[in-house]
């Protein structure tokens, strides 16, 4: 048994708002089908998309804190040009710079339309064939750890390990990669930003959620009341859901 990785789900208090900004940031489309907006490649909505992680966009009623999120999406970029390009094509959509202590880097961090941080990167060849997002980036205190419960929480491959970062991809080599790297900062309130993984069709969704808390996940209650899919929190506190497949 394994879960997928499906989306990068962000809070908002306008998530139809925040859902045009990454679908025209991403070059996607946005869908509304009901209280939260998903962004997806254009062409009609498929989901979860086969090559990629979307992104769902869900109301709450707080404001982001001053606190940056641990959780964030690295935009992929083709040449400084580009960089350039998407940058300012983003701060005229409604994008902010982000001062995260990062001082002088060849990247930009910005911030989305509520506040959420994320980084345009120069161009690297790594991510050549990601798509617009080139990783999701997870802040921790031991990318050993991670990557041993992460490793094996999702059928994704596990491609580095060392003390300061842990990057896993799709074991098909499609898509953009997972990456949780070491940081000095700890974790002090909820992040608006998490991954939600989803079961193989014929797969029983409490089992996985069963063997998440063998590995180490603990049960996270959010005022989430009676729906159907499960909060739960890896070994560091880092949230994510395991959706349902109805």
């Amino acid at each position: 048994m394994a879960l997928r990785p499906v989306q990068v789900n962000i809070k908002a208090l306008d998530p139809a708002a925040v859902g045009r900004f990454w679908a025209e940031a991403l070059g996607w489309s946005a869908y509304s089908p009901g209280v939260t907006t998903y962004v997806g490649p254009r062409g009609g909505l498929v989901w979860p998309d086969p090559v990629g992680l979307g992104i769902d966009v869900v109301p709450v009623p707080e404001r982001k804190t001053a606190v940056k999120n641990r959780v964030h999406i690295d935009l992929a970029t083709t040449s400084a040009d580009h960089q350039e390009q998407v940058v300012a094509r983003l701060l005229a959509l409604g994008a902010t710079h982000a001062h995260v202590g990062q001082g002088e880097v060849p990247w930009t961090v910005l911030a989305d339309p509520e506040g959420n941080e994320f980084c345009v990167l120069e161009p690297r060849e790594v991510y050549r064939d990601t798509g617009p997002i080139a990783a999701v980036v997870v802040d921790c205190a031991d990318p050993r750890t991670m990557a041993r419960f992460w490793g094996e929480a999702v059928d994704w491959a596990v491609h580095t390990v060392t003390d300061d970062q842990a990057v896993l991809r799709d074991a098909k080599g499609v898509g953009p990669y997972i990456e949780f790297l070491r940081t000095p900062d700890v974790k002090t309130v909820p992040d608006r930003v998490h991954l939600d993984l989803l079961p193989y069709p014929g797969d029983d969704k409490e089992a996985e959620v069963r063997r998440l808390r063998g590995l180490g996940a603990s049960s996270l209650d959010l005022g989430q009341g009676d729906v159907p899919w499960t909060c739960l929190t890896d070994p560091e506190g880092h949230e994510f859901c395991v959706l349902s497949l109805d």
